[in-house]
């Protein structure tokens, strides 16, 4: 089952904490809720769960408009941050519970609730109270749970958030597993960008109750509309630019960086939303950026600012460095074997005209070809903004 919001608003006192918020889940689909704490992810699972009322609006599960009914007639399983496992009962008990609160044969409820510990491989663990379980373990009993009553959708409150890397990592790569399976309406809540690249089939940014992009996880994080999704997703290379020539080849803007030195004009590619004089703001990924010595920053093709190495940490395989070009900081993430740089050296950043691309500021839900922020290259081939 899809699942449509219409015009949801919901405020506690007097606070609004969702905005005339509308939204399309389609079925089968993983959606991810990514943002913020207190951007609302948590009341949309809540409103959808018919665990609390909204203010405004109608949430409708395929056709149903479910607006008026209890959350056990909305066929919906939820497994909360703390995962809500009863003490005092054991891994079997907790995840037959629902089963026997249906009236459930007792032969059925061993048949499923050994399948489903299977699939996440506890069985073993299957006699042990929560206390004796590890946060993955427990994750997984929580998950399997809400799993074997067959809800219509599933929705998951930041679930994986008290677990290490390697155990989230696996964890959600059997979640994902299980869901695509069962082809199940998934609503994923989080604030934790990998895990939304890891899970999502499409995910929205909430900022104070509303969206700001809804999109597939690569074109959001790289090619995200607004300042608000490219800071949040960790793409905080915001270029102040005006556009002061366009031609068939490209444009050429002057970034205008308050603390920067003085303007630097660069290359970047043509779009359909600039004109001559026009101010907007530009955004390059840190993935997009090089670091070159002087010796070696002579491409023609690239893009070059001088800067200086201030900071530099580690980010898995790759080094996160913080560059300052004379009072605007810019951020690069570089491979580590091709890292060979000191604190405090003199570089170019440096980047193809195709690096930056405009935060057009919309939400771009209309269709694809209307998109003013497309840009057509010269073999008349649309690439997203």
């Amino acid at each position: 089952m899809g699942i449509a919001l219409k015009k949801i608003s919901k405020s506690y006192n007097g606070q609004a904490v969702l905005k005339n918020l509308n939204l399309e889940i389609n079925r089968g689909e993983f959606h991810v809720l990514l943002g913020p704490s207190g951007g609302g992810k948590t009341t949309i699972l809540s409103v959808i769960a018919g665990l609390i009322r909204q203010d405004n609006g109608d949430v409708l599960i395929g056709k149903r408009n479910v607006s008026n009914l209890s959350p056990e007639k909305r066929k919906i399983g939820f497994v909360f941050q703390d995962y809500a496992l009863f003490p005092h009962l054991t891994v079997f008990d907790n995840v037959a519970y629902g089963l026997r609160v249906k009236n459930v044969e007792e032969s059925e409820i061993n048949q499923k609730v050994e399948y489903y510990l299977s699939k996440v491989s506890i069985e073993k663990e299957k006699g042990k109270f929560s206390r004796q379980l590890s946060g993955g373990q427990k994750q997984r009993v929580a998950l399997i749970r809400a799993l074997i009553t067959e809800p219509e959708i599933l929705l998951l409150d930041e679930p994986m958030s008290n677990l290490d890397a390697l155990t989230k990592e696996t964890t959600g790569n059997e979640l994902k597993t299980i869901q695509q399976e069962m082809g199940m309406t998934t609503v994923y809540v989080t604030h934790n960008q990998d895990e939304a690249i890891l899970l999502g089939d499409r995910v929205s940014v909430l900022n104070h109750g509303e969206i700001e992009q809804i999109e597939a996880p690569d074109e959001l994080f790289y090619h995200p509309k607004t300042e608000f999704v490219a800071r949040f997703v960790g793409a905080k290379n915001i270029l102040k630019v005006r556009i002061i020539e366009i031609n068939q080849y490209g444009a050429v803007a002057q970034v205008n960086n308050s603390g920067l030195g003085q303007p630097v004009q660069i290359r970047v590619n043509k779009y359909p939303i600039f004109e001559k004089g026009k101010e907007i703001n530009l955004c390059i990924h840190p993935e997009k950026i090089s670091l070159k010595r002087e010796n070696k920053a002579s491409d023609v093709n690239l893009n070059r600012i001088r800067g200086k190495l201030i900071n530099k940490t580690n980010n898995g395989n790759g080094l996160k460095a913080t560059i300052d070009t004379n009072g605007m900081e810019l951020h690069a993430t570089i491979p580590k074997d091709l890292f060979d740089f000191k604190i405090h050296e003199d570089v170019w950043v440096c980047f193809a005209p195709d690096a930056p691309h405009p935060l057009c500021g919309k939400k771009c839900r209309a269709p694809e070809a209307g998109r003013r922020c497309l840009v057509t290259t010269q073999v008349d081939r649309l690439l997203g903004c």
